[in-house]
């Protein structure tokens, strides 16, 4: 296959894309977006073409990608994913989901294509079926998103460790540092210190900590915090944590403030003290990015990839589970720490460029001999 730059064409299978919600596709969308972005300025035709299996939002793709119509049910999905390569001229297959790799697979093999296959984080933290297996043994090149998620495919995978590479995510250009004086008048937060998760409350997705948290606040009152917790998201968990506020005697201290678009996110990372999210199952953790590129210390556990996000604690800070409470204490106590210059080293290690170079490093892979 030739390179992507030289008018070759993708398919990509996904969950979601362009018009998706959540870091899968955001993550989608910046990958393939960059090897679009890499295409001679005289190639017209698209060089992606993208069959997601959802598509909640009417999002326009940038030149080069063709987004079609999304198909959910798995078979009506099968169905138009094989029917597309069979019309299509296809080199290259990108698989967004290890559940969608033996589809992939069998697409590639049938058309003599490439074959990538992307790893997000605890899909693939465990030994997967022999189908699935099968599937990513297959690849030419399998991407995770953290060194983590890359050590749990060697450790299931029959694969030569040169073709699995770490491409961690991105940052949004809208994640800056501004002023938060109106927020914080406008929620009545004036002279409080505002602790802040950004994630999903779902009831599949508990590991990411939101309870941890709550639970902490006691002690963080007990010792003189005027603290104020707040949480940006939705989902079926919600229920069950404001229960537990409750039950903790928290209750009027954490603000549950729904589902928020990118300019909320953005505006609330500006106006608290500290993102704290002690997630156990975090393939990466793209809101530890979006908090500190809006310069917003971040706090996470040092498990899975919330190392990777947190840059080693040389960006934010990486603790131990029993430490929660002790430790955004400390955090708080600390001097304020400059706003543009954690903005600034965010960018130099996650920005765009950084990640388009490491998008186009990892598909030139492809191009070397085998």
């Amino acid at each position: 296959m030739g390179s992507i730059t030289s008018g070759s064409t993708i398919f990509a299978l996904v969950t979601e894309a362009f018009g998706g919600r959540g870091g899968i596709a955001q993550y989608n969308r910046d990958f393939l977006g960059a090897l679009a972005g890499a295409r001679p300025a005289d190639v017209t035709a698209p060089s992606i073409i993208v069959l997601p299996r959802h598509a909640p939002e009417r999002r326009v793709p940038p030149a080069g990608i063709e987004e079609l119509p999304p198909r959910s049910g798995r078979f009506a999905y099968s169905l138009a994913a094989l029917g597309v390569a069979r019309a299509r001229r296809v080199d290259c297959i990108f698989c967004g989901h290890l559940y969608m790799a033996p589809l992939a697979a069998l697409i590639a093999r049938l058309r003599r294509a490439k074959l990538i296959v992307q790893m997000h984080g605890i899909e693939a933290w465990s030994r997967p079926t022999k189908l699935r297996r099968a599937a990513v043994e297959a690849a030419d090149l399998v991407l995770c998103v953290s060194r983590h998620t890359r050590a749990r495919v060697l450790s299931w995978a029959a694969i030569e460790p040169e073709r699995v590479v770490v491409v961690p995510n991105t940052v949004g250009e809208a994640f800056t540092p501004g002023d938060a004086s109106a927020p914080r008048a406008g929620w009545g937060l004036a002279g409080q210190r505002v602790l802040l998760t950004v994630a999903r409350m779902d009831a599949r997705e508990r590991y990411k900590g939101q309870d941890r948290v709550i639970r902490a606040l006691p002690q963080l009152v007990a010792a003189g915090q005027d603290v104020i917790y707040v949480l940006l998201g939705e989902g079926d968990d919600v229920a069950r944590l404001k229960s537990v506020a409750l039950a903790t005697g928290v209750a009027d201290r954490v603000r549950f403030m729904g589902a928020a678009d990118q300019k909320t996110v953005v505006e609330t990372c500006r106006m608290a003290d500290l993102f704290v999210m002690p997630s156990t199952g975090e393939g990466f953790g793209i809101a530890f990015l979006e908090a500190m590129a809006s310069g917003l210390p971040a706090l996470g556990l040092a498990v899975g990839g919330a190392p990777d996000a947190l840059g080693d604690g040389e960006l934010g800070i990486a603790i131990a589970e029993p430490e929660v409470a002790s430790s955004i204490a400390a955090a708080l106590a600390r001097p304020k720490v400059s706003s543009r210059d954690l903005a600034n080293a965010v960018r130099v290690r996650f920005g765009r460029e950084a990640f388009t170079a490491s998008a186009l490093a990892a598909n030139n892979r492809l191009q070397e001999p085998a």
